[in-house]
């Protein structure tokens, strides 16, 4: 976050009048008009950086691939694969990816249209051979090179390349008019600044914005019903609603700079949610250096939130969860069937429990444990905490709620992609502190939510697990939470799983 504190924003939603920590007002509908207007979903969004970065990667293997077996076609048994060889395939592979890189052909206009790009394809490969080439004269070893193999990689690279832009053209070219790489966006505040914006946006082709409505918390005749042909769809808590429903990636605010309090209440409601925020500013009168702001295409924007885990991270995130997860699931595998057999032996009812709870975006997720209390006493929604000595819990309950065995089918799942191995912990849907609902505890307190909930988190393996019964262990709760999600790492996530252990022998709040 550059322009506004999270900590300003929690003491505007602390205000009277203003918005539940989910954005919704006090007696709001759960299901707006807006959503009934909202676009059909495409599918999930494709990471136009993500999607670059593979087919760099596939186009590398590829140049380097054929020199490979052009050399073990023509000159096995003849020259052999030496290191002077593997030296040229990977220098021309090297040279023409970065030439490609600096020459924009990676960026998603190009990979739409082969014809465009194909004169870039075309001098990028001759020039990496004339670079390898000219340096093999250079260093008098170009008598070591067979000018035949030279040749033959030369043609059929940039034929290969060529056919396989053409093929990704064609199947980039139908996602596209599917809406794949559209980044949804919704723009908050009406009037000439809305619509200039806009106008500004459409008369760029390769921006990938596509305006879903605007948002607009007035109701005077600064804003109207239709704004530069898109229509208005509700005020700020509508658009909670409305991200909470449908998928959403960008929210743009066309509110100057100066009206600073209106903002601020806005981003009350707003940053609760796993979305891009961004404050337009082609129409400010501050002028800051050109590195101060982002652009979507030529519109200069402020960078105001940005989503936690985005492109490369999902990804490594995802990776990291699946193998580190299945790893744990077999190692595991012979500790679980111990705790299942435990509890089908000692109270008759199933193994599992399932219980709905909060994931990311406040999707409803079902999570799984080992049942802990008697069949019918179970609390499926969670609305009675389970204290010391709960007299629902059974014998072996308690010992597998204490050690957190109890959690240890979660990594199903992992598995399944609802649930990562670190992250805030979900909680359950009606789950109380003090006998108040956890969002009209702590302000914020969807937050947590921005990122896919875990298994065990920052919070757990610093000593706030188990029982929340008063407002303060829900507050640092929630503030630790807060910090593993603006700080998460790869090796963040490494040391709590490897602090996991530890923590767990601290069972005082654990019943």
């Amino acid at each position: 976050m550059s322009a506004f504190d999270v900590r300003d924003l929690l003491k505007v939603a602390g205000q009277p009048g203003l918005a539940t920590s989910d954005g919704a007002e006090p007696g709001a509908p759960a299901m707006p008009p807006a959503e009934a207007l909202a676009p059909p979903l495409p599918g999930p969004l494709i990471s136009p950086v993500v999607l670059a970065g593979c087919i760099r990667a596939a186009e590398f293997a590829l140049v380097v691939g054929l020199g490979l077996v052009l050399h073990q076609v023509m000159l096995r048994g003849v020259v052999p694969l030496e290191l002077s060889y593997l030296t040229a395939i990977l220098g021309i592979g090297v040279i023409a990816i970065l030439l490609y890189q600096v020459s924009g052909t990676y960026r998603i206009g190009a990979f739409r249209s082969a014809t465009g790009s194909a004169t870039r394809i075309a001098a990028g490969w001759s020039l990496a051979f004339l670079l390898v080439t000219t340096a093999m004269v250079l260093a008098k070893v170009a008598d070591h090179y067979s000018r035949l193999w030279l040749a033959a990689y030369f043609a059929s690279g940039l034929g290969l390349l060529l056919m396989g832009r053409a093929v990704l053209a064609q199947v980039i070219g139908a996602e596209m008019r599917k809406g794949r790489f559209d980044r949804r966006t919704a723009v908050v505040g009406g009037g000439p600044a809305a619509e200039e914006l806009i106008r500004m946006l459409e008369m760029q082709g390769e921006t990938g914005i596509r305006i879903v409505g605007v948002f607009d918390d007035r109701n005077d005749d600064r804003s109207t019903d239709v704004v530069a042909g898109y229509p208005k769809l509700g005020n700020v808590s509508d658009l909670v609603a409305y991200a909470r429903h449908t998928r959403l990636d960008l929210i743009i605010f066309t509110i100057p700079i100066s009206a600073e309090g209106r903002i601020l209440q806005m981003l009350a409601k707003l940053w609760v949610l796993p979305i891009d925020i961004r404050l337009s500013a082609h129409a400010t009168k501050l002028r800051l250096r050109p590195r101060a702001y982002s652009y979507l295409g030529a519109v200069p924007v402020l960078d105001v939130f940005d989503k936690p885990i985005a492109d490369w991270d999902v990804v490594v995130k995802a990776i990291f969860d699946r193998v580190v997860g299945l790893g744990l699931l077999l190692a595991l595998s012979p500790v679980m069937l111990a705790v299942a057999l435990a509890v089908r032996c000692t109270s008759p009812g199933p193994v599992l429990f399932r219980q709905k709870r909060h994931g990311f975006n406040n999707e409803f997720i079902d999570v799984y444990k080992f049942r802990s209390m008697y069949t019918d006493q179970c609390d499926l929604t969670a609305a009675r905490q389970v204290t010391r000595g709960d007299p629902r819990v059974t014998p072996v309950g308690r010992f597998i709620r204490k050690t957190s065995l109890d959690e240890l089918p979660q990594l199903f799942n992992v598995i399944k992609g609802n649930l990562s191995l670190v992250g805030p912990r979900p909680h359950a849907v009606h789950a109380k502190a003090a006998n108040t609902l956890y969002d009209q505890v702590v302000d914020g307190y969807f937050a947590r939510h921005k990122v896919k909930p875990g298994i065990t988190g920052w919070a757990q393996v610093n000593g706030w697990r188990g029982e929340t019964d008063t407002s303060e262990k829900l507050q640092r709760r929630v503030e630790h939470d807060l910090y593993y999600i603006e700080n998460w790492s790869v090796l963040l996530d490494l040391k709590i799983l490897l602090t996991t252990p530890v923590a767990l022998f601290k069972t005082e709040n654990a019943y």
